[in-house]
């Protein structure tokens, strides 16, 4: 049976509105070839010439004879990202987040994704497992890159144990394939103390350097244990001797693989050096910030941000008060940076408020995962001033909904206070502290 992919929306002054598709539709194929899913339709969408096979709601069909630049696209968005069904996950992995979370949050919270689609086209890191030789062979053939990886440990019986999978082992060979196909890749390798960190993390990074240049970057992040761990893998959280030995392993890899291959290639998660105590590296040591998305160099493009925008900061003596709300993990930073706006404006009052992780834990210091009624009871009855700012990154994508479905409006009546959502960069930060959103 043919695939029918439904077309969700038409970007604006895109091909694809000049020819009339309409949401609704449905793509069939693309010069003669069925679309089995975004691997494909990225592949053929590419050609000078296409021929695009469309049915209507009504079943008529109508076929478009399409000359365009190549790479360009058409301006359709599918009602499925993977224009197939999302591959869940096998594993059971001992450091598990979804794992760890309690009964009772919405659905999608709960689906633990495992699909190399999902690397290509949002970042999502993949085990391998649930990938197939045909698979691979996709990925090598339309070239499709980067695929982020997530290794854990080089040492096959370990990522069996460690990924609860007997074949995890085994998967790392595809690794193979992809670095003779020369497919751009990065990885991450997530600590858990006492497992893979300390001589097995010595032999990842040594058998992981062997990638380079295809692999060209992994980060090394601790584990994040919430109180939610009944009856799961017994793991105990990292201390700050234990994050001191992580970053001078680190630290000394980083000067090796420097001086031959001109890249730091292996990256320590920002928690590493909080938790140690000690400054973040200049940003010339993320080489080019590959895993931001992964809490890999976010504090130091932020402060550098807020350095460089600082600079063409003019002072003012208007009287405001404002409030921060942020995760205990960014809070000495944006503290810091809210000093220095009040310096050149001393009748600026900034309140900046580290919310604490009732919900998951106070093991779980990102913004990200704070909950709205975490963030309601803790600031309930605090000196607010005019508007509250909160960081994008406690919303889901695009949303204005914390993980646990408190809206943005339930925060604003629950503390009886204007709230603006900031997106991430130090400029940002600077124009919404001082009203210039």
């Amino acid at each position: 049976m043919a695939h029918k992919h439904i077309i969700k929306e038409i970007e604006p002054g895109s091909i694809a509105m000049e020819l009339g598709i309409e949401p609704g539709d449905r793509l069939l194929s693309i010069n003669d070839m069925e679309i089995e899913d975004v691997f494909d339709y990225h592949f053929y969408v590419n050609d000078e010439e296409l021929t695009l096979l469309i049915e209507k709601p009504d079943g008529e069909q109508w076929e478009f004879q399409i000359e365009k630049d190549y790479e360009e696209d058409l301006g359709l968005i599918f009602e499925q990202g993977l224009m197939d069904e999302y591959r869940s996950c096998k594993n059971k992995c001992i450091f598990c987040f979804i794992d760890q979370m309690p009964e009772g949050m919405r659905d999608t919270l709960y689906f633990k994704d495992d699909d190399s689609r999902l690397s290509f086209l949002q970042g999502n890191y993949v085990t391998l497992t649930n990938m197939s030789d045909y698979d691979i062979e996709r990925i090598i053939r339309y070239h499709l890159e980067p695929i982020n990886i997530s290794f854990q440990t080089t040492n096959p019986k370990l990522r069996c144990k460690m990924l609860h999978n007997r074949f995890a082992g085994e998967a790392l060979k595809k690794v193979d394939r992809l670095f003779r196909a020369g497919i751009e890749m990065n990885g991450q390798i997530v600590l858990c103390k006492g497992v893979n960190d300390g001589e097995e993390l010595e032999r990842s990074i040594r058998d992981l350097s062997e990638y380079i240049p295809c692999l060209r970057s992994v980060s090394v992040v601790p584990v994040g244990l919430t109180k939610y761990r009944e009856g799961l893998y017994p793991l105990e959280p990292f201390i700050k001797e234990d994050a001191e030995d992580v970053l001078q392993t680190i630290h000394r890899w980083q000067e090796k693989l420097y001086a031959r291959h001109g890249l730091h290639f292996i990256h320590a998660g920002d928690e590493w050096y909080i938790l140690a105590g000690e400054e973040m590296p200049e940003a010339e040591r993320y080489d080019g910030y590959l895993q931001l998305e992964n809490g890999v160099g976010m504090l130091r493009l932020l402060m550098d941000e807020f350095e460089e925008a600082y600079r063409f900061l003019k002072g003012d003596t208007k009287e405001r008060c404002v409030s921060v709300a942020t995760g205990y993990l960014a809070y000495p930073y944006i503290r810091r940076m809210a000093e220095r706006i009040m310096e050149k404006c001393p009748a600026l009052r900034v309140h900046v408020y580290p919310v604490r992780n009732d919900f998951f834990g106070e093991l779980i210091t990102v913004s990200g995962l704070i909950t709205g009624k975490d963030l309601i009871r803790q600031l309930k009855g605090k000196p607010l001033g005019e508007r509250l700012l909160l960081p994008c990154s406690m919303f889901r994508s695009g949303e204005t909904v914390f993980l646990d479905d408190i809206t943005i409006e339930d925060v604003k009546e629950a503390l009886q206070v204007e709230a603006d959502i900031v997106k991430s960069s130090g400029q940002d930060f600077i124009e919404a502290v001082l009203g210039d959103l």
